[in-house]
C-alpha cells in the first residue's frame, strides 16, 4: 500500500506554505494598518468615497452604475451582475484620501467591465469551474488515497485533485492584473480629475498598494499549497 504523509502539519507545510501564510497575515495586516492611518488623512477638497467613484465613472462615459452603502469594514465591491458598486460605511460618505482611494479603485472595476476589459471578463469567466474545483479538490485526494489498496487507480483520482485544486492559482493568476489595473485606473482618474492633491496622492496610492500586497499573498499561498501537494503525492508514485 502506498504511504502518504497526510495532509497535516508536517515539514512540508513549515517549509512551503507557512512562510507564505506568514506574508499573508503580514499583507492583511498591512491594509488594514494603511487604511486606518489615511482614513485620519482627509481631502482638502472635502469629496467623499462615492463622489469620487462617481467621477470616475463619468470620466470615463460609463453611466447607468449605482453606487450604494454597505456595511462591514473594506467590504467594498464592484457587482457587476447588479451593476453596482458597494462602498463600506467607511468609504461611501467618508472624505479621507484612503477612501477616495478605495472607492476610485471599485469605479476601476466598474470602467474595466464597460470597457471589456479582457482580464476581467476572463476570470468572471472561470469563476465557476474555479469554485468547482476547489470544493472537489480535497475530496478528490482523499479518495484517491482511500483507495490505494487498489493500486494506479488512486494515483489518477489523486492527480484529479491536485489539478482541481490548481484551478484555484489560475484564479489568484488572473485576478492579480485585474486588480493591479484597476488600481492604475483609480489613480490616473484621481489625478486627471483634479480629485486629490498631490500629496494626497500619496496617501491614497499607498493604500491601493497595500490592498494589492493581499492579493500577491493569496496567490503565494495559493501557489504554496498546491506545490506542497505535488511534493507530498509526486513523489508517492516513484518510490513505490
Amino acid at each position: 500500500m502506498p504511504y502518504y504523509y497526510g495532509y497535516g502539519f508536517d515539514w512540508t507545510y513549515l517549509v512551503i506554505v507557512l512562510p507564505c501564510i506568514i506574508l499573508s497575515l503580514w499583507a492583511s495586516s498591512s491594509v488594514n494598518s494603511t487604511f486606518k492611518k489615511y482614513s485620519k488623512v482627509h481631502s482638502s477638497r472635502r469629496i467623499t468615497g462615492a463622489e469620487a467613484a462617481q467621477r470616475v465613472l463619468s470620466a470615463n462615459g460609463v453611466r447607468n452604475v449605482r453606487i450604494e452603502r454597505v456595511s462591514g469594514n473594506l467590504t467594498d465591491h464592484y457587482d457587476p451582475k447588479s451593476n453596482v458598486i458597494r462602498l463600506s460605511d467607511d468609504v461611501y460618505a467618508s472624505t479621507s484620501v484612503a477612501a477616495i482611494g478605495v472607492a476610485c479603485h471599485e469605479a476601476g472595476h466598474a470602467v474595466q467591465y464597460a470597457e471589456h476589459y479582457g482580464p476581467i471578463k476572463l476570470r468572471a469567466a472561470i469563476i465557476p469551474i474555479t469554485n468547482l474545483g476547489s470544493k472537489l479538490a480535497m475530496p478528490l485526494i482523499l479518495i484517491g488515497i482511500l483507495l490505494s489498496y487498489l493500486g494506479n487507480f488512486s494515483y489518477a483520482i489523486v492527480y484529479l485533485g491536485i489539478a482541481c485544486f490548481g484551478l484555484s492559482l489560475v484564479f489568484q493568476l488572473v485576478t492579480l492584473p485585474v486588480e493591479f489595473n484597476a488600481s492604475r485606473r483609480a489613480m490616473g482618474a484621481i489625478e486627471a480629475g483634479n480629485i486629490l492633491s498631490e500629496e494626497e496622492r500619496r496617501g491614497a496610492g499607498r493604500t491601493l498598494r497595500a490592498a494589492a500586497m493581499t492579493y500577491v499573498a493569496a496567490t503565494a499561498v495559493s501557489l504554496a499549497q498546491l506545490l506542497r501537494l505535488i511534493v507530498l503525492f509526486g513523489g508517492r508514485r516513484r518510490n513505490d
